[in-house]
Formats: structure tokens, sequence, C-alpha cells
């Protein structure tokens, strides 16, 4: 694909900000509702990130919406999820589908194709300017209230004019502080890590190990490499070492080569008052987001999309507005339980012991977590001493 800066339509209906999953999926779902769009990013493709690189079974359906199926050459299928820390262990599977490791370069490359394939224009090497011509480099930009009609931007210092925004471009997305949605309900920074290593996978699930300093996710994305990456809230741990709290993944790993540099990122636990305006629409990590610890990143960010497009062909965001509070309810839910578990070792300890002991109840929580159940008939079912029973039932192992 060439890499040169390509100038701008001079009319669209929506411009999108952010070329990440996010925003192609959102450019894919608005071609396919027959809406013109122009995606503008300052990188060149494919662009990689530090994440897990695991796809949930709903994930995967909710990216076959948009057009993109995930095969077996694409990745590597795991059946479902395992908890494990030094002295227990409990799994799960899926209650249907299969999971897909997927290296998110390739991925961004199939999302990048398919928006093509759909029509949406991309420009990469691209810079925008909003208002009168301020930049995203400018602390003092005010971003002021967009009307119903169009309004123009530069972009490589080409007018183009659009009627809506979105913002796309991740958690501190520039979007967000021009249209004035930077303020938040809640906001808890956690720092992970991740290399490749060339080893044959050695189960079928996305096994996440739980340590005094964090969490390590092993996620097999082909047939002969696993996706590690460490998960903690301390920004000094010693990142060189971090297989050293973890001896059973050292073990298995010893000798094994790695396959990529060790990348940073930021995992954030973040709630926003608002993520529209009239005419302004924030999506993915620009939005807000759950804990990676959930694994549902992605997946919110394809569901956000087909939400995206829906409301702006009805001609309104207040829909788009309803529907992202909607999509979050249950990564939320699930991320505040699992960062409970990660601020407290020892009820982490209780808790992984316990549902050791009830596999069962793991099964449903994990069911909860697809969507096949709602966490409140769980709690329903186990009876409404549920957590205390689990905690002491731990407790006493």
């Amino acid at each position: 694909m060439p890499n040169e800066p390509v100038a701008p339509p001079a009319n669209t209906e929506v411009l999108i900000v952010g070329g990440g999953p996010a925003g192609l999926a959102a450019s894919i779902a608005l071609r396919q509702r027959g809406i013109d769009c122009t995606l503008i990013d300052a990188r060149p493709p494919a662009i990689d990130k530090a994440c897990g690189e695991g796809l949930m079974p709903d994930s995967r359906e909710v990216l076959a919406q948009l057009g993109v199926q995930l095969t077996e050459t694409d990745g590597h299928r795991f059946r479902g999820i395992r908890f494990e820390n030094a002295a227990d262990r409990v799994d799960a599977y899926f209650p249907k589908g299969e999971g897909i490791g997927v290296r998110r370069p390739h991925l961004h490359r199939l999302l990048l194709d398919r928006a093509q394939q759909a029509g949406a224009h991309l420009l990469w090497n691209a810079r925008v300017q909003l208002g009168d011509g301020e930049s995203a480099d400018d602390p003092d930009f005010e971003f002021d209230a967009l009307t119903d009609g169009y309004k123009t931007a530069l972009v490589n210092g080409k007018p183009i004019r659009y009627r809506w925004l979105v913002g796309a471009d991740g958690q501190a997305s520039s979007v967000r502080k021009w249209a004035g949605l930077d303020r938040t309900r809640r906001r808890l920074l956690r720092f992970g890590f991740r290399t490749h290593y060339r080893i044959a996978p050695w189960s079928d699930f996305v096994e996440v190990h739980w340590g005094r300093g964090g969490q390590l996710y092993v996620t097999p994305v082909a047939p002969d490499c696993v996706c590690v990456v460490y998960i903690t809230r301390n920004p000094k741990c010693d990142r060189h070492n971090i297989l050293d709290g973890f001896p059973e993944i050292a073990r298995r790993l010893r000798g094994a080569e790695e396959v990529s540099q060790q990348r940073g990122a930021v995992t954030a636990t973040c709630k926003l008052h608002r993520v529209a305006t009239q005419s302004v629409a924030l999506i993915g990590d620009a939005s807000g987001s759950a804990d990676a610890v959930t694994g549902e990143g992605l997946a919110i960010c394809f569901r956000q999309a087909l939400a995206l497009a829906d409301s702006i062909y009805s001609g309104s965001l207040e829909p788009y507005r309803r529907a992202h509070r909607e999509i979050g309810k249950m990564p939320y839910a699930m991320g505040s339980l699992m960062l409970t578990l990660d601020r407290w070792p020892m009820l982490q300890i209780h808790a992984i012991r316990a549902l050791a002991c009830t596999p069962g109840v793991f099964r449903d929580l994990l069911h909860a977590h697809m969507g096949e159940k709602s966490l409140t008939s769980v709690v329903i079912r186990r009876g409404p001493r549920f957590g205390w029973n689990l905690f002491m039932k731990g407790a006493h192992a």
C-alpha cells in the first residue's frame, strides 16, 4: 500500500480521526449503511499496539457482521479461558464458538482491506486541523459547538467539508479535547508489556496467571507462537525480568526464541460523562475503556461502530449515546470484579481456590461475560449470599 500523503476529497459526510481498529470498523459500518466517510491517521499502516491479541467468540461474531471472517490461517484458535495462580487452577470452555489469537498488525490489515473494499476514503500520513486552523498540538484550542450544517477542516493543508466528526484517536484523544468531552467519571491506569515467543501453544485456553504484582496473559497466535502480556499497576516494575514472578511460565518458555521486541502500552479503566455532542462522537478508547483484563476491548469498539453507523443513519447521535452505555455495562462490571482481585492478593487467592473447588461457578461467570447469561441471573441462581459463600469456600478450602 502506498504511504505517501493523499489529498482529501472536497466533501465527506463523516470525518473519522484515527485509523486503528475502532476507526476502521466505524468506516466499514458507515459504508455498509451507504454513508460516505473519510478516515485520516498520522501514521502509516499497518498499525501495531501492545495487546493480548485474543479475540473472543463474540468479537468474531461482531467482526463477521462487518464483513471480516477470521479463519485458522489468520491465527490460532482457543476454546476457553483459564485462571491460574501458584496454588490453584480453574478453566471453562466458551458456551459456543471458539476464540482466535491474531497478531495485531495482521488484524489491522484485514480491517484496512475490508474498509477499502467497502469504499471508505483512507488517508494515511495525514494531519488534521479543525476550527480556525488550530491543530491537535495546540493546548489552548477550544472547540466551538458544531451546527447541523457542514464544517471545514484542513487535512494536510487541504480543505475538506464534513457533517459528522468521529474521534477514534485513542486514550489521549485530541478530538475528545476539541469537543469538550474530556471530563471523566473514573480513571484508573495500569501498564502492559507484550512479547511473542516461538513455541507451540501448550493448551487450547487463553491463560491468565495471577501473581503478586499483576497478571500474565498467554494467548496462542500461531501454531508455533504465543503472545505473552504482563499487566501491572506498578509503572516502575522490572519489565526485563517479568517471568521471574511466574516460574511455571518461565519454565515453559526457557530456550524459546523471542520473535518480537517487548512493547509497552497503558491500559485504562476510563468512563466519560459524555461520548457525543450534537455532531461529534467518540469511539473505541477515545470514548472510554474497560481494563484489558476483560479481553473485550476490540469487541466493544466493533459493537460501537455498528451502533454509531445506525445512529448517524438516523440523523441523530442520541441513539449512539444510549447504545454506548449499554455496550459498556458488562465489560465495566467484570473489569471491576477482576480489578478487585488484583488490588487484594489474599482475596484473589481465596477466590481462585473457591472457583477451582466449584468450577461451575467459573463457567457461569464466563457465560455471563460472553453475554449468554446475565450476571444477575448467575447471582440469583447461586443464592443471595453468592459472593460471601464463594469467598468463605476459598478461605477454608
